[in-house]
Parts: C-alpha cells; structure tokens; sequence
C-alpha cells in the first residue's frame, strides 16, 4: 500500500443545509433551497453530452432533462397558480406536453441552468408577496386554489422526489454517488 492509498478522499463543497431550529416559513424555504441546491450539485461538472445522457434505454430520463422540468414547475406553482400570471411553457406544447424533458444535441448547461435560476428567482419573488396561510390567485388543476404552505410543500416534494431520479442517474453517467 502507498501513501496515497492512506490519502483521504477529496474534500466535497459544502452544502448548503436548511436551519434547524427555524420557523415555518424559514424552514420550509430552507428546505426548498436545499433541494434546488442539491439538483445543481447533481448537474456539476459534467459536460454538456453528459447532461443529455438518458439513464436507461427506453426511457429518455436525463439530467438536463430534470432541470427542464424544474424549471416548468417552479414557472406554473409560483407564477401561474400562486400569482395567476398567464405564461406560456417554457418547454411543453400541446403536441408534446412533455417537452420539458425531451432534449436535443442543441440544448445546453448554461442555456438550461440559466432558466432554471431565473425561474427559482422569480418564484422567490412572487412567493414574497404571499403569507403562507394565502391562497394562490390562479387554479391548479384541480380548479382550486392552494395556499403557499401547500405549493412550498408540493416544490420541496417534486425537487425530492427529481433529485432521486438525479442520484441515479449521476451515477449511471460518472459512477460518483452521495
């Protein structure tokens, strides 16, 4: 055995972790932040090819794929159903409702990652006009309107549920894992 077998693994970037001991509001924000963070870290240094790696034949689930998606959600639960805006979709068309997963060879990190941050900043924005207990101006689609407390919620549960997808598949791609 070498000395640098006894070398400890690289250091991982610090993450950033939601409070422990805030209030709703901080918390369920926190917790939101970390899972918006935690998709990014996922994305992170991998090339653009291997952003729109699918994980597994057929399916055509990628991680640059994901990041789509999230953007889409984060535009229709902060600014369509919280705010009301009427937006088109930044992805999605009535012929493939699903387009905010479909890339192509064109599609890019910094185009994609770039949505994505202005749609979770615009989100903020609109979500900071809002008490938690306020319900949301537009319907879902369910035709009813939700609270903040439920859309904050729903986004910590979509990023989670995504972000596992994003483990798998980061791992597919890279082998690294965590």
């Amino acid at each position: 055995m070498t000395s640098s077998d006894n070398a400890p693994p690289p250091a991982r970037p610090e993450r950033f972790k939601p409070a422990l001991d805030a209030g709703e509001r901080p918390m369920l924000e926190g917790w939101l932040d970390f899972h918006r963070e935690k998709l990014a870290e996922k994305c992170a240094g991998l090339t653009d090819a291997q952003l729109r790696e699918a994980s597994v034949p057929p399916s055509p689930l990628t991680l640059l794929g994901l990041v789509r998606h999230l953007a889409e959600v984060e535009r229709f639960w902060f600014r369509e159903v919280l705010t009301g805006a009427e937006l088109p979709d930044l992805y999605a068309t009535e012929e493939d409702p699903d387009g905010d997963f479909a890339v192509s060879g064109s599609d890019t990190w910094a185009g994609t990652e770039a949505v994505w941050r202005a749609e979770t900043a615009a989100a903020r924005e609109s979500a900071a006009a809002f008490g938690l207990d306020d319900l949301s101006r537009g319907l879902g689609r369910s035709g009813k309107p939700f609270s903040l407390r439920w859309i904050y919620t729903h986004m910590i549960e979509e990023y989670a549920q995504h972000n596992g997808h994003a483990d798998l598949l980061r791992e597919r791609v890279d082998g690294v894992t965590g």
